[in-house]
């Protein structure tokens, strides 16, 4: 099996690959294709990949190249982590909002706005590659944020694709060391939008250990996500950590306000791991990486390919089409849930009907996507301060137009259409 990796040269790929060589029997691999424009990162990545592959034994041989097409040739499936702009972007995006009394953040609110921008038409362009060139059944696994957005838009020009986060499985692998079992015996009601999501349920060996959680464990439970105890109580349900950015907005704020950007820290780290990987004899995984981020990152992709080759494989969480999981959105918009693969495709389970507020502020964000999905698209200013206003973060009129001329201030050079 032949797996591309675009975005290959990013700190992070070390984690893929020790993920491959400790799962090598659940997903045999014969070639990886790391595919990036940075030549000199992707050495030291390619480098690194070797030599763990080879500390443990594995008989993969690794590609490095700053050849799309090359990279993604006959490839069975094909990984893509971008970050157009690098950790330069991604500060700007988690900085400029401040300006307005928004929160900033790469994913979510303006900041995850403009991420979409500049991510999108790319992603594009390297999924019509992938469909030329790699074998006629690859799928392409999308780990660019926003992986909601992006999906939609792969989907929408009918590749064959499915989004993957790290968040359900990060939440599986916690609750499981609560209740030390095995992960394998732990499943979710995960639902959702992408970095919009609740646990509905915690089932271990079927039996919902949720209501228990959210009174014995409360405590623990609420410092987990950085939420408020009442809150959880009173939802039922276990918020992931991205709803701070909606539920405690002006105490987030606050926090960035105080603090450095995340892009900083993680450049800081960058720095270091690249550091490592240029050394011929580091060949294990750093400790430095667990601080990159992306916890069970690999875990969550071999997993995931893994369920694509075997048909008894259980449910994993991913971002797919709608079709009817949620009622009260489009077909085609793209939902966060646990799905079988089968016949060729994700078929989502069964999703119970959604309270209200959950169900509100989904629907809010959903018209919110396809509103930046159209922009990113279609490009133009009318569109992304209509995107921008319907964000529930942002709303008012004036303020959706100051973050719209800082967001094409900040992001003019990505954007053909706005020169």
């Amino acid at each position: 099996m032949k797996l591309a990796i675009v975005g290959g040269g990013s700190t992070y790929t070390p984690e893929l690959i020790d993920g491959f060589a400790r799962m090598r029997d659940v997903l045999p691999l014969d070639e990886i294709a790391l595919v990036d424009p940075d030549e000199s990162r992707l050495a030291l990545v390619g480098g690194m990949a070797r030599r763990m592959l080879s500390r443990a034994g594995h008989p993969a041989s690794v590609l490095t190249t700053t050849d799309l097409v090359a990279g993604v040739a006959d490839a069975d499936a094909v990984l893509v982590q971008l970050r157009v702009g690098g950790q330069e972007a991604r500060h700007s995006d988690e900085t400029w909002p401040h300006e307005v009394h928004c929160i900033g953040q790469e994913t979510t609110g303006p900041g995850g706005l403009a991420k979409a921008l500049r991510t999108v038409p790319i992603v594009l362009r390297i999924a019509d590659a992938v469909r030329a060139h790699a074998k006629p059944d690859a799928w392409i696994v999308d780990f660019t944020n926003p992986v909601g957005i992006v999906t939609r838009a792969l989907l929408s020009e009918g590749h064959r694709a499915v989004g993957l986060c790290n968040v359900a499985i990060g939440f599986q692998r916690r609750f499981a060391g609560m209740f030390g079992v095995d992960p394998a015996r732990v499943s979710l009601g995960h639902v959702g939008l992408n970095h919009l999501t609740w646990e509905r349920s915690v089932r271990v060996d079927g039996i919902d250990r949720l209501p228990g959680m959210l009174t014995d464990g409360l405590a623990a439970l609420a410092g987990e996500v950085h939420l408020a105890p009442e809150l959880l109580t009173g939802l039922g349900v276990v918020p992931s950590y991205y709803l701070r950015y909606y539920y405690a907005h002006d105490e987030v704020l606050a926090e960035q306000r105080a603090e450095p950007s995340r892009a900083e820290a993680v450049r800081a780290i960058e720095n270091e791991l690249l550091a490592l990987y240029a050394d011929p004899t580091v060949d294990e995984k750093p400790e430095a990486l667990e601080r990159r981020g992306g916890a069970f990152y690999s875990e969550a992709a071999v997993e995931l390919l893994a369920a694509m080759r075997d048909a008894d494989a259980p449910a994993r969480v991913v971002n797919l089409r709608n079709d009817g999981t949620l009622p009260f959105l489009p077909d085609d918009h793209v939902v966060e849930v646990p799905a079988t693969f089968r016949d060729g495709r994700f078929v989502a389970d069964p999703v119970a009907p959604l309270d209200d507020d959950i169900r509100g502020l989904i629907a809010a964000v959903a018209g919110y996507e396809r509103l930046a999905l159209d922009a990113a698209v279609h490009g133009g200013r009318d569109r992304v301060l209509r995107a921008m206003r319907a964000h529930p973060l942002v709303l008012q009129h004036d303020r959706a137009e100051k973050l719209t001329d800082l967001l094409l201030a900040a992001n003019g050079r990505f954007l053909p259409w706005a020169s």
